[in-house]
């Protein structure tokens, strides 16, 4: 059994409370990436809070969907590439304090977004140890998952309800908003970590063919995911 370190205690309880005031705690996540043809149905879309990983809201901007209630993007993603992010909250993985992220947004006055929060890189892979077991050594070539897998481990263990995955894949190259094709990275990490969730009974995905690769529960309709089990893991006081 993985011990949770102290430091994630205090991490679990503020970003905990700041879900609570986005209101989306207690609602099922849809998170949203950036794979070719997503699949949304309206349903699931109406009923649960979209998380858009990175610049997967490029896409969603281009489908006519509403800002995203959450974003989870790593420091590293190209602003240029996604200028008009759209969202309620922003959790942006990134090393400088607070005060200071919102000083560089406020150079970007096209992102428009309601409450900010961070989270480090440490933080993000110490939860997907904690969730997943972690990877062994031999499993992959960059020995991390990507932003999206890393996503569903948060949205885990700060207990939500369940999560759908949309917009997943392990086989896909390219992103859904350009034409670039570029090629898919940490395959091995991704199906590792998702198989080891798989069988947790609040883990769906509503791409099919994510679905028959890795076990994942397939999601066509909200009813598919509103009889869910309720998280494993305890919450903490």
């Amino acid at each position: 059994m993985i011990t949770q370190p102290d430091h994630l205690q205090s991490f679990r309880t503020e970003h905990r409370r700041w879900l609570v005031n986005l209101g989306i705690l207690d609602k099922p996540w849809l998170l949203f990436g950036s794979a070719p043809d997503p699949t949304l149905p309206e349903d699931i879309l109406r009923h649960c809070a979209r998380v858009d990983i990175n610049n997967s809201g490029k896409m969603a901007n281009m489908l006519g969907l509403p800002p995203a209630d959450l974003t989870f993007r790593k420091k590293k993603k190209s602003w240029e590439e996604h200028p008009f992010v759209r969202t309620r909250g922003l959790l942006w993985l990134h090393t400088r304090p607070l005060w200071i992220m919102r000083v560089k947004l406020l150079f970007k006055p096209s992102v428009q977004y309601k409450s900010l929060m961070r989270a480090t890189k440490s933080d993000r892979e110490a939860i997907v140890q904690l969730v997943s077991g972690g990877l062994p050594a031999d499993v992959g070539d960059v020995g991390k998952v990507t932003n999206g897998v890393a996503a569903l481990c948060y949205a885990l263990y700060m207990g939500v309800p369940s999560v759908t995955l949309s917009g997943f894949s392990l086989t896909k190259m390219g992103h859904s908003y350009n034409d670039k094709g570029s090629v898919r990275r940490q395959i091995e990490e991704d199906t590792f970590v998702l198989t080891q969730l798989r069988n947790r009974g609040n883990v769906f995905t509503t791409e099919r063919e994510l679905s028959e690769h890795v076990g994942i529960p397939l999601a066509r309709t909200y009813t598919d995911i509103s009889g869910s089990s309720p998280p494993i893991l305890t919450r903490s006081p």
